[in-house]
C-alpha cells in the first residue's frame, strides 16, 4: 500500500499501482501550472468521499511499498486525464482492459 502526501499535513494511502498511474496524471497537471480537484472514496463498505484542491506550490510526496514499478496502462492514463480535466476534476475510475493485439 503506496502513500500520497500532500503538504506534509495529510496523508492518503492507495494501491500501488493505482499511485503509479494517479502520480502521471497529476504530474503532468501540475507540471503545466495547472490546479484542480481530486477526490476519492475508501470503497464501497466506508461513507463518505474525500477532495483536495492540488496546485503546482504544494509540495507532494508519493511513496510506494515495493521497489518494482508497475506497467502503466496507457487507456488508464488516458481516462484519468479526461476526469482530471472535467469540471467535477480528478476521480479515481476504474482501469480499462487492454484490447489484446
Amino acid at each position: 500500500m503506496g502513500t500520497l502526501a500532500y503538504d506534509t499535513k495529510f496523508t492518503a494511502y492507495f494501491d500501488d499501482r493505482v499511485l503509479a498511474h494517479l502520480q502521471v496524471v497529476i504530474g503532468a497537471k501540475l507540471r503545466r501550472g495547472e490546479s484542480f480537484h481530486f477526490s476519492w472514496t475508501m470503497g464501497e463498505n466506508v461513507p463518505g468521499r474525500t477532495t483536495l484542491w492540488l496546485h503546482p506550490t504544494v509540495p507532494l510526496v508519493y511513496t510506494f511499498s515495493d521497489n518494482s514499478e508497475p506497467r502503466l496502462n496507457r487507456l488508464w492514463i488516458e481516462a484519468l486525464m479526461a476526469s482530471a480535466n472535467s469540471a467535477a476534476g480528478l476521480h479515481i475510475v476504474d482501469e480499462p482492459i487492454p484490447a489484446i493485439k
